[in-house]
């Protein structure tokens, strides 16, 4: 989110001239998030200041929208009382994520001004594991009960609405709070001509929840695999605890592609962004993978080592390492990402694991063989003689193949043992194949250059 120049001079010509009017219709008469927008420029005191001339629903609405970082440095330096106040207004899961990022004795000190009934919810959601459905969700929804009548339902909506996030769906429950059924509002108000009609007559009775254990990622999954609007979310008696919307939803899968395209480029996933992240964190978790890659890239030039006597015999066989290593570093990078980006999407699964293998295999074929045409014409034009020419194609096309299969192999293998297959970044398939492509290209070499030389 970036601040818009053209209304900051406004607003802040509205705070020194103390224009209530005005901040209070600034406030009400744009979308939430635009208004948020419009305000990045100014600093968490201004911000407030203006907040301050509109009603708590918009008030909690436009701080709602505002950065993470912003957020925080409001909760940590306003007054205690006025934030407490604000974060029992705020969705049950936005507060939560708001106190974890905030200072600790900061929260300390909220923390007893905030009224009971948020300060119990506050705790209770903070106790669930981060990354699980528990940590998203909130506990605001519609809960009826399975003996209601479609009349007493619409009456206890009425009540919740002005409470609730969502009433998309209405959950029904027993005595004990066990999920029984769900319906839509639809549903609902399309019986209102029957109204001692019982919510369990017209109700859905299998419904799809998920555990409170749960990972997020899985959940996503699952509410996208539906299409649903909101997830209920219970524990192991089948007891419900609360929902995950679909605002929710979009917010894990955001940041799960965003931990994922740091992986695939070896970086360790930051826990903040990238602005905010220390700068010394932020070496430290580029660092670390770099680290891991130049010792590989160690294997590279140790390869080379090795094979020095023959590479000095051969000197024209330096000038096509740079194309041996790229083509087999790219090809197993290019198979890599796809085959993480479709298992990310649900694409394909571990059942699928030898159909990957063979497709990528066929693709390693084809992909080779062009390439290593390729190659053939520039060595041949090089060297003018067809047996030291055989050499780039024969090496290319094994060098592709082991591109493919490795980078297809090595992500499955890691959702096998219940990793991230974006572990296995294209980086770091990429240093593998550089060692195997070395291997590969002298002994294609050996085998096809060094009868001729030693028969002579």
């Amino acid at each position: 989110m970036t601040s818009n120049p053209l209304y900051l001079p406004e607003l802040r010509e509205m705070l020194s001239s103390s224009d209530k009017e005005g901040m209070r219709e600034f406030c009400e008469a744009v979308h939430p998030a635009a208004a948020a927008e419009f305000m990045e420029g100014l600093s968490a005191d201004e911000s407030w200041a203006v907040l301050q001339h509109t009603g708590p629903a918009t008030r909690t609405a436009i701080f709602s929208f505002f950065e993470s970082a912003k957020q925080v440095e409001m909760i940590e330096t306003l007054d205690r009382e006025e934030m407490a106040e604000l974060i029992g207004e705020l969705a049950p899961d936005d507060r939560v994520d708001i106190l974890k990022d905030s200072d600790t004795e900061v929260v300390a000190e909220l923390m007893p001004l905030v009224p009971a009934d948020e300060r119990r919810d506050i705790l209770r959601l903070r106790s669930f594991p981060e990354g699980t459905a528990g940590a998203v969700m909130t506990t605001e929804f519609a809960r009826i009960h399975e003996t209601a009548t479609v009349q007493q339902a619409l009456d206890e909506i009425a009540v919740q609405a002005g409470q609730l996030e969502t009433i998309y769906y209405l959950y029904a429950v027993d005595t004990s709070d066990h999920l029984r059924g769900v319906l839509s509002a639809r549903q609902l108000l399309s019986a209102i001509g029957k109204p001692n009609l019982s919510v369990g007559e017209i109700m859905e009775r299998h419904v799809v929840s998920v555990d409170v254990d749960e990972d997020q990622e899985e959940v996503a999954d699952k509410v996208a695999r539906y299409d649903l609007l909101a997830m209920p979310v219970v524990d192991q008696e089948h007891r419900l605890l609360g929902i995950i919307t679909y605002d929710d939803v979009l917010d894990v899968m955001r940041e799960e592609a965003v931990e994922d395209a740091q992986r695939l480029g070896a970086v360790d996933p930051l826990q903040d962004s990238y602005l905010n992240t220390p700068f010394y964190t932020l070496a430290w978790k580029r660092g670390m993978w770099l680290t891991i890659l130049f010792l590989g890239a160690l294997l590279t030039a140790l390869a080379l080592q090795y094979y020095h006597v023959e590479l000095s015999r051969w000197e024209w066989l330096v000038l096509f390492i740079p194309l041996v290593i790229s083509s087999g570093g790219n090809s197993g990078s290019q198979s890599a990402t796809l085959i993480i980006a479709a298992l990310s999407a649900g694409h394909v699964s571990l059942g699928d694991s030898l159909k990957i293998v063979r497709r990528e295999l066929l693709q390693g074929l084809l992909l080779g063989s062009f390439l290593g045409l390729i190659g053939f014409v520039a060595a041949y034009g090089l060297r003018g003689n067809v047996g030291d020419a055989l050499v780039i194609p024969a090496t290319i096309l094994l060098v592709v193949l082991s591109g493919t299969f490795f980078g297809a192999v090595l992500p499955l293998l890691f959702e096998r043992l219940g990793q991230d297959p974006a572990l296995m970044s294209t980086p770091f398939i990429a240093g593998i194949i550089d060692v195997l492509g070395i291997l590969i290209y002298m002994t294609v070499a050996l085998t096809l250059l060094a009868p001729p030389i030693l028969s002579g």
